[in-house]
């Protein structure tokens, strides 16, 4: 049987780009209509006592090296406990649609030095969220050729800074067996109410809760 992970008054920290930002800006409570919206709430119900503080920072639009930039005031400054990072599609996606390149090992070198920031200036454990790609519409397909190293990377990063990673790419794949993939991801990226579900269940159970 799996055992909570997250400590009493932890301060836990969402970042990344549309996936979590979810309309957060226009969120009273700051937390948007997404993922981090339904596993702040069931964490609250599930374990009141525990007095967590969820925040989210995740950005529409964002690429890594966005992130690297607002690292200070968006991550360091807040001194979270657990961070949680999802990041990677805009940076392929910028390719497809604005023609702006930049390659997996810039991405990896930049991902690696927002880590090596959390290592040296907090306390925080981190928890790596792969990127996630379905072909919903078809054209996505192509994007596998620029996600795939990106993912690899991702997955470098994780073993090398003993990240808790959930591998969300390989888990969209498998539940899109079970339904259509646009039943999870609207336009093969950006998940569905059903797919931020997903998501807030798979990391619910990456930290132990039950």
């Amino acid at each position: 049987m799996s055992q909570l992970l997250l400590q009493s008054g932890a301060r836990i920290l969402f970042q990344g780009d549309s996936i979590t930002d979810a309309g957060r800006f226009n969120d009273p409570a700051g937390l948007g209509a997404g993922y981090v919206n339904v596993l702040s709430g069931w964490l609250a119900g599930r374990y009141p006592e525990l007095e967590l503080t969820v925040m989210n920072r995740g950005t529409s639009g964002h690429r890594i090296y966005d992130l690297e930039e607002r690292w200070s005031a968006d991550a360091i400054d807040l001194q979270p406990d657990w961070l949680s990072i999802l990041i990677g599609i805009n940076d392929t996606w910028r390719r497809y649609d604005s023609n702006l390149l930049s390659s997996a090992e810039d991405f990896e070198a930049s991902y690696r030095r927002i880590l090596d920031r959390v290592k040296k200036e907090t306390s925080a454990r981190i928890i790596m969220l792969e990127p996630f790609l379905l072909p919903t519409p078809a054209d996505r397909i192509s994007w596998r050729e620029d996600l795939d190293p990106r993912i690899a990377a991702v997955r470098r990063v994780a073993c090398d800074y003993a990240a808790l990673y959930l591998p969300f790419d390989g888990l969209f794949a498998a539940a899109a067996t079970r339904r259509p993939a646009g039943y999870w991801l609207g336009d093969g990226v950006h998940p569905t109410a059903a797919g931020h579900a997903f998501i807030a269940q798979q990391w619910l159970a990456g930290v132990g809760a039950k």
